[in-house]
């Protein structure tokens, strides 16, 4: 062998050499593919894959003890302020005092202006505003006309005050008291009211 190929020789023999050292050896592991980390929790297909787990509510099935959400009743909830609606109380009847026994009532004076040819339309009880909850005055009766309004009193002494109060424009007989403020009746008519009421009495 001549000196020029020895160095072919041993480069030759030492690549040999390394390639049968790296044939011993256990080839690396293979890196971990990057992908879908929840890949591995997808269930398995098959028939079972669509059956609920046992023991699970399945709403839609026949038999179910949970309605599916568009048949169960809607409750009632809260106003988007917060608060929840509340009906206001009804309020108590109003407890007027009873008419003294034998005294005309407003119906039947307004009835004996009517049958003396005097005007009277229009007839309305307001008989609530005697009351506590309207103008409180205290009054048994109070029926109003177009052109004049009776109240009736529980006694005198009350039907005494309110027609000094309404002093020049009422007129009181006994628990009567005919006022005239509400009413565009002239004065030269109202002499004619006044004496069919003391005629009730």
């Amino acid at each position: 062998m001549s000196h020029r190929m020895l160095p072919t020789v041993i480069l030759l023999m030492a690549t040999i050499a390394l390639a049968g050292c790296g044939a011993d050896q256990d080839p690396p592991a293979a890196a971990p593919t990057v992908g879908n980390p929840t890949a591995d929790l997808t269930p398995p297909a098959g028939p079972d894959a669509a059956t609920p787990p046992t023991g699970a509510a399945n709403p839609t099935a026949p038999g179910s003890a949970v309605p599916p959400p568009s048949t169960r009743p809607a409750t009632p909830g809260p106003k988007p302020d917060g608060s929840t609606e509340r009906r206001p109380p009804s309020p108590p009847p109003v407890e007027l005092p009873p008419r003294q026994a034998g005294e005309p009532t407003g119906r039947e004076v307004v009835a004996a202006f009517r049958a003396a040819g005097l005007k009277a339309a229009n007839v309305r009880d307001r008989s609530f505003d005697c009351g506590p909850d309207g103008l409180g005055l205290g009054c048994s009766e109070l029926v109003v006309t177009d052109n004049v309004a009776v109240y009736v009193f529980p006694d005198e002494s009350s039907a005494g005050d309110l027609a000094e109060r309404w002093s020049g424009a009422a007129y009181r007989n006994g628990t009567v008291v005919l006022n005239y403020l509400e009413a565009p009746t002239p004065p030269a008519d109202r002499p004619r009211y006044e004496k069919v009421l003391d005629k009730l009495r």
